[in-house]
């Protein structure tokens, strides 16, 4: 497995995705999102697994303030997304193709196996 978790330090569905993944002795990368966001490639491929509109956080203070409400297309939320890593939901757990948004360790344990 190659788990890496994308989230916030503050976030606590992030502080307790790691401590899924640390009592159980499974090797993740952390990357917090207020440093480092996804990239081009990571946002594709998160997106393909759960979709653009469950990355969305619509009750972040941003959502508003940059028109994410009013903003259809789906390349334009994307950029947006990309700039201003605070409106993603998190935690993002991504293990190859595979990924989640929020805390999911129903969905973890079957990637053990």
């Amino acid at each position: 497995m190659n788990i890496q978790l994308f989230g916030i330090k503050k976030c606590f569905d992030t502080k307790k995705a790691e401590r899924y993944f640390k009592e159980r002795r499974i090797k993740y990368q952390f990357i917090d999102l207020t440093i480092k966001g996804l990239s081009k490639g990571e946002l594709q491929s998160v997106k393909a697994a759960v979709g653009l509109k469950n990355l969305i956080n619509s009750n972040a203070k941003d959502y508003k303030r940059l028109n994410m409400d009013h903003i259809i297309s789906e390349s334009g939320r994307e950029e947006i997304l990309l700039n201003n890593p605070n409106l993603y939901n998190t935690p993002i757990v991504r293990n190859g193709k595979q990924a989640t948004v929020g805390y999911e360790p129903d969905v973890w344990a079957s990637w053990e196996g």
